[in-house]
């Protein structure tokens, strides 16, 4: 797919000039807020206006069937569409979508990780998956999304957490959860590698087999990045007037007018995730 590493990238980032030219991208404008204790998590308080389809509740129109082309990146295949975040709060930031209509709810299928293993071959970064509202999806159109990230740039601030537990140096969390280490980044044995170990975290966390059940029986997110994959089940979408999804878990929150710094500060940000995960048993 990809002739030269990097490719996708460098044309997300041409995409999104053109796009915030004409008024189809809408950066996201935050500041990172230093809050004491929450080391190493990254806190980013929202400068700008909320988007609109954020903030309603109830039904929402499927911004991506279909997709604004001025957002489209590149068609990957007669399946799968690489297009913009319209609201990204870092540049490149995209969105792998089904052409037609898939659900967020439903089962991730294998030419989902075969598309993702392709991309991931040329522009690795950090891929996070938000399974439903209740996980913190903002939408109900399948949308797997990728935070690129060049060389020896840590994949996220819980990065050497991650890493450090599966080294055994770091205590597990006390929540529901699956963490283990990737053999292979990008490719057809990463696209195998990426289905068997979401089918067995999913078999392992109670949530169910695409044999078995027509969708995962819980809300869960995933965060992957080249050297491991996480699983994590979900018991609600937000604690202490902060929303939560999958980034959390890779150690970066939102701050917004309804949060409560306070609450934060008091108990520290693995309380929060602990509150807003189901927890371990």
């Amino acid at each position: 797919m990809a002739s030269s590493k990097g490719r996708l990238l460098h044309a997300a980032l041409l995409r999104s000039e053109e796009a915030e030219r004409c008024g189809a991208l809408v950066p996201l404008q935050t500041e990172i807020v230093v809050v004491p204790g929450c080391e190493p998590f990254v806190l980013r308080r929202l400068l700008s206006e909320t988007p609109k389809h954020l903030r309603s509740a109830g039904p929402k129109p499927n911004p991506f069937l279909p997709w604004d082309p001025a957002l489209e990146v590149e068609r990957l295949s007669d399946e799968h569409v690489l297009i913009l975040n319209k609201f990204p709060v870092q540049r490149g930031h995209v969105l792998l979508i089904p052409q037609r209509w898939q659900p967020q709810s439903g089962w991730l299928s294998a030419l989902d990780w075969q598309t993702l293993a392709d991309v991931e071959a040329d522009t690795p970064g950090l891929w996070f998956f938000n399974s439903c509202a209740a996980a913190g999806a903002s939408q109900p159109h399948r949308h797997l999304q990728l935070l690129p990230r060049v060389d020896e740039e840590p994949s996220c601030p819980l990065a050497s957490a991650c890493s450090a537990q599966l080294q055994g140096s770091q205590p597990s969390w006390p929540w529901h959860y699956r963490l283990s280490p990737r053999k292979h980044c990008g490719g057809p044995a990463a696209a195998a590698e990426l289905r068997e170990l979401y089918e067995c975290h999913q078999w392992e966390l109670g949530l169910g087999a695409p044999q078995q059940q027509s969708q995962p029986l819980r809300p869960y997110n995933l965060v992957i990045e080249p050297t491991w994959f996480l699983t994590v089940v979900r018991s609600q979408e937000h604690w202490a007037g902060m929303s939560i999804n999958a980034l959390g878990f890779a150690g970066s929150l939102l701050i917004t007018p309804e949060s409560d710094i306070a609450w934060l500060q008091r108990h520290g940000p693995l309380a929060l995730l602990a509150a807003v995960a189901r927890q371990a048993s």
